[in-house]
């Protein structure tokens, strides 16, 4: 019978061996401090064991690739922002040739848009169009951008870098917070749906509600814009959707509840009782 506990000592044992001699050519050869050189051997673990581990992480159909981190601000370069390597599905057996026989091969890549998405963010990273087109899916970046407009007309927001860090042009996942708001659902939920953080749906449905208020007073939207610090075009956005989507009674009693608040604060600024 094999040790295993026995074969990981001396497995750990080997490479510390190996982490001396890395650290004593780069004090020889590089004039570096031991700091400095512990360092550098410590980096150099972080990037490359997971190459230089046993490949059985990686299943059939899975391939490993290095991703921008979902912690990486969005005002960074991408050439400057902090990079993970997650391991995405490319293929699997189970679903993906039933799904194309199906719904053919639409409905497959957007199957794995929606895969590939999800488990890079689950894994502390996420994907943008042209990691999807270029990297993944070998088509054009205008297919990937169809394919994103069909799964949010479905209610459905991949997790992209440009989605979760609010750094598209759109405002598709705007709308669809405040739409779920609207429906009743709770904040946990609509942060766990949309791939948002808790404050960011916050964030969203606290404008949605000032927007409605102020539009109630009159005011334009440019107007509303400069005051919130949003654009006119997702004034308008959160405007036409209050004329248009249905909203639960409860949601109803919480806009009237900000119309009147909004309206009494303004005749206190007037000096003038409500």
């Amino acid at each position: 019978m094999i040790n295993n506990t026995s074969l990981n000592k001396w497995t750990r044992l080997a490479k510390k061996q190996l982490d001396q001699q890395f650290k004593q050519r780069m004090m020889e050869g590089l004039n570096c401090s031991l700091f400095e050189a512990t360092a550098v051997v410590n980096v150099v673990h972080e990037i490359y064991d997971t190459y230089l581990e046993a490949s059985t992480e990686v299943k059939p159909g899975q391939m490993r690739l290095t991703i921008i981190s979902a912690e990486a601000p969005p005002n960074k370069s991408l050439d400057q922002s902090q990079q993970v390597t997650a391991v995405l599905t490319m293929y699997d057996e189970q679903k993906d040739l039933q799904l194309k026989k199906e719904g053919g091969t639409v409905a497959l890549r957007r199957h794995r848009i929606r895969r590939l998405c999800r488990e890079a963010y689950q894994q502390g990273g996420l994907l943008t169009v042209e990691d999807l087109a270029n990297r993944l899916l070998n088509c054009g970046e205008r297919t990937i951008s169809r394919d994103l407009k069909a799964l949010r007309e479905e209610g459905i927001v991949p997790p992209l870098r440009s989605t979760v860090k609010d750094m598209g042009r759109g405002v598709s996942h705007r709308e669809l917070v405040v739409e779920h708001w609207l429906e009743g659902k709770e904040y946990s939920e609509i942060a766990r749906e949309t791939y948002h953080s808790i404050d960011a749906v916050q964030n969203y449905v606290s404008k949605f509600k000032r927007t409605v208020a102020l539009t109630s007073e009159g005011f334009g939207a440019k107007d509303i814009a400069f005051i919130l610090s949003i654009s006119p075009d997702l004034v308008r956005s959160f405007q036409a959707m209050h004329q248009n989507l249905p909203a639960t009674a409860h949601r109803q009693r919480e806009l009237q509840s900000c119309v009147k608040k909004n309206f009494t604060q303004k005749l206190r600024e007037l000096g003038t009782s409500p």
